[in-house]
């Protein structure tokens, strides 16, 4: 049986904002936008609130977003939900403002604390969400999932349940052309390890596989390319469909080994999600390739990188190979050349590889790894 879930509504191209318009007026008269300071100062948090106001929708602005979602700013943000006498919410902008606006509707409902229901299904009415990515990474704005950084314990918990879908997720690649390069590689790669991972995964099916094989194509071929030439509009929208394609899978079939070990780099170390999962992606995947070595060739030979005629391993080492390659091609650092504290990377080496066993994210893998043999992983890393 395949129990398949994502957001009821999306509206995918340009002027997916306008076309949303009509829906979002059932929602209320005031929104709070949660969005970032960056975000704000190009002009896209006011164009979004000029189309709001012509619509009757009144609107306020939640932009104090320092970092990746800790439980401090989602405090904020609750608080000045209630304070702006808001109806719904809006999350404009990455990972983080789209994170932290599903926690925000979220927590403006439910009792206690975050950590409260950590391993839980956060269910109840939340507040309604309207969700506008404008990068081409997490694909969170389909997804039930939200991730934050416990600042009592230093962990990143991932947080889930179906309550945290948004009402509308509105996809507008062009609102993803001014990103930078460093944020259009590390989204590129976060969507990638997202597809990969959700193929490989125990709980993969045939509809999360055409979604996956598709994302992974997509971004084999157009993430380079946009990394070269960010106004190229054609990369751009691929990519924006890809990181969509991967956030919709990943709700059925979820993420495995790599972002259970990488969401603890970013807890400690505030090294940027994507980039983490890029400096681990080969290493954990070379891990854990027995066992799946028929889905990781069957990547190889879609993204034309193995042969029909190659065994299963052979097909899945070629493809590993090839991501490889792509890691070097889009210039991805190691530990020591993003200049982290190696001496402290491995003196938490034994926490991190906890924290990932702990998420259950490792346990989706065909071949699951002892805590070990994360450590040995972590240390790969740290030597080079």
């Amino acid at each position: 049986m395949i129990n398949f879930t994502t957001a009821p509504r999306t509206i995918i191209g340009e002027g997916a904002l306008e076309a949303a318009i009509p829906y979002i007026k059932d929602f209320g008269k005031k929104a709070l936008i949660v969005t970032g300071k960056i975000i704000t100062k190009t002009g896209l948090t006011e164009k979004v609130r000029e189309s709001l106001k012509k619509a009757g929708i009144e609107s306020a602005v939640f932009n104090d977003l320092p970092g990746e979602p800790d439980d401090i700013m989602i405090y904020a943000g609750v608080k000045a939900f209630k304070e702006e006498k808001c109806d719904f919410i809006i999350g404009l902008g990455g990972g983080t403002p789209i994170d932290t606006a599903k926690a925000v509707a979220a927590m403006a409902v439910l009792p206690g604390k975050l950590h409260d229901y950590l391993g839980k299904d956060m269910k109840g009415d939340f507040v309604p969400l309207i969700l506008i990515p404008t990068t081409a990474g997490t694909g969170s704005e389909v997804t039930k999932y939200f991730v934050y950084t416990d600042t009592p314990t230093k962990s990143k918990l991932l947080m889930n349940g179906e309550a945290l879908l948004p009402k509308i997720a509105v996809i507008d690649y062009t609102y993803t052309i001014s990103s930078p390069v460093s944020v259009t590689v590390n989204t590129g790669m976060d969507a990638l390890t997202h597809a990969i991972e959700s193929y490989t995964c125990r709980k993969a099916n045939p509809i999360t596989d055409l979604f996956c094989i598709d994302a992974v194509k997509r971004i084999f071929k157009y993430l380079p390319i946009a990394a070269k030439d960010g106004s190229n509009r054609e990369a751009r929208e691929n990519l924006s469909f890809a990181a969509y394609e991967a956030g919709v899978a990943i709700n059925t079939s979820p993420t495995t080994i790599v972002h259970g070990m990488s969401r603890p780099i970013g807890a400690l170390f505030h090294v940027p999600h994507g980039i983490s999962n890029a400096m681990l992606i080969v290493e954990c995947l070379r891990a854990v390739l027995e066992g799946c070595y028929e889905k990781f060739a069957r990547l190889g030979i879609e993204t034309g990188t193995a042969s029909e005629t190659d065994s299963p391993k052979d097909g899945a080492e070629k493809f590993l190979n090839a991501l490889e390659e792509l890691t070097k091609e889009l210039k991805i650092p190691t530990l020591r050349e993003y200049g982290l504290d190696l001496e402290k990377f491995a003196e938490s080496e034994e926490k991190m590889a906890s924290d990932s066993l702990a998420s259950g994210s490792p346990a989706n893998c065909w071949k699951v790894l002892t805590k070990e043999e994360e450590i040995k992983i972590y240390d790969i890393l740290r030597s080079k």
